[in-house]
């Protein structure tokens, strides 16, 4: 019950984060969730509410949605999925924690990347694949994806909206690869799912009510803070459970 709890408290504040910058609420809660439960359960409660939370700020941002985004980031997600399908792969904790943390580093490193556009086709194709593929493997990918959007020319309401779509379907994937094709032997009942999902469209709201109150440049500068930030105690933590520690 202690546990859950928690688990809750952080879903509520991690969904909240990320209805205000689009990304780093993932992160937190991967981080908290492949702490306390089963890789296999953590991605399954992970995934349920992340869809929800990216769901429903889909739908609260409906209006902001770039359309022309999804087709082509669905064809580079079907084949991550079905790469994935072929192998079975579950990581352990550990090595989900340093990529989780290496992401955003990796993404600031390569300064070719920076000229990624999520609104041209075959980089959206390549955005599909890549972010699934780190989905499926490290549960959460937001700042990955967060380098095919910041060199967008979309406003802050198009990044977080499509986003959200892009992310929803993402965990939707997850949820297919985890339930249906691995399985999942730790049991959690079925409220406690309901109320996490629940929670996360409350912080989401509470998240994206905050965007009128910011600018595009505030947006993508504080991002790039709390992102970093958060990838480095993720860093931290992987490593220590690699180590044994």
């Amino acid at each position: 019950m202690g546990i859950m709890a928690w688990i809750l408290v952080t879903v509520v504040a991690t969904s909240a984060l990320s209805g205000l910058l689009g990304m780093a609420g993932g992160m937190i809660l991967m981080a908290v969730l492949v702490s306390t439960l089963s890789v296999a359960a953590a991605m399954m409660v992970h995934g349920a509410v992340q869809a929800t939370a990216n769901g429903s700020r889909a739908w609260f941002l409906r209006e902001h949605i770039q359309w022309q985004i999804i087709p082509p980031y669905l064809v580079g997600a079907g084949l991550a999925l079905a790469a994935f399908a072929s192998i079975a792969l579950v990581p352990n904790a550990g090595w989900i924690l340093v990529l989780v943390g290496s992401f955003p580093w990796f993404a600031r490193l390569l300064p070719y990347l920076q000229g990624l556009d999520i609104t041209r086709p075959a980089t959206a194709v390549a955005c599909g694949s890549v972010v699934t593929a780190a989905q499926l493997f490290a549960g959460a990918s937001g700042p990955l994806l967060d380098v095919f959007y910041l060199n967008s020319p979309l406003n802050r309401y198009g990044i977080v909206a499509s986003k959200a779509v892009t992310q929803a379907l993402g965990h939707v994937l997850k949820l297919i690869y985890y339930g249906l094709i691995i399985g999942v032997s730790e049991t959690i009942e079925i409220q406690y799912y309901l109320i996490a999902m629940l929670l996360a469209v409350l912080g989401t709201r509470v998240g994206t009510r905050l965007l009128d109150h910011v600018d595009d440049a505030w947006l993508k500068r504080i991002s790039g803070y709390v992102i970093l930030t958060i990838a480095t105690l993720c860093l931290v933590k992987g490593v220590g459970l690699l180590l044994g520690y």
